[in-house]
């Protein structure tokens, strides 16, 4: 007698598939972040990603903004969010593409907005003893999974034109970050 053996069930798609894109970014998955760059469905989903890592970065630091922080925190990341990959796109497709790259701010939406997933870890941040370490894990780990998704929204088969793609862009991330430092104040870091 054969053993039955239960057919492989097909991955999940739509929502459903959120819970595991979010864990597949967060480990830095390349064939996750292969996914979100060509589901054209998925930018609503990494748009909820940005806002539960803003929101989850505004509770770990709760104690040294408050809650009207969380809200400028969540509203201010969606809004980098945005500019962030419209940069990176303008960057990697005109200044340092290979003749692989072919993508749009849409790709780029979608997989930096995945790469946002490690940060929903800074809700640990509300444990006063971790919470410079928690936001400086958060921040080095989702700095990884941009370069990380960058590639792979760009077609680069080097990890160092990514880095570079991410270095040069990098002004307009930190003028956004700064921004909410001189409105709120420096996060628990």
């Amino acid at each position: 007698m054969e053993p039955i053996v239960p057919e492989a069930l097909p991955a999940a798609t739509g929502w459903s598939a959120l819970p595991r894109r979010m864990v597949g970014a967060a480990l830095l998955h390349v064939d996750t972040y292969e996914e979100v760059e060509h589901d054209r469905t998925a930018t609503s989903q990494a748009f909820v990603v940005v806002v539960l890592a803003a929101a989850a970065a505004g509770l770990g630091g709760i104690d040294n903004h408050g809650a009207m922080g969380v809200l400028w925190h969540t509203a201010s990341r969606v809004l980098l969010w945005g500019v962030w990959a419209w940069v990176t796109c303008v960057i990697g497709t005109r200044l340092l593409p290979t003749p692989e790259t072919h993508s749009d701010w849409g790709e780029m939406l979608r997989t930096i907005g995945f790469s946002s997933a490690p940060g929903l870890l800074h809700v640990l941040g509300i444990f006063e003893p971790i919470t410079a370490v928690v936001f400086t894990v958060c921040g080095l780990w989702t700095l990884v999974a941009m370069v990380v998704a960058v590639r792979q929204a760009l077609d680069y088969t080097s990890t160092g034109r990514a880095i570079a793609v991410c270095a040069i862009g990098f002004p307009v991330y930190a003028i956004g970050t700064m921004t909410s430092i001189l409105l709120l104040g420096p996060w628990p870091i």
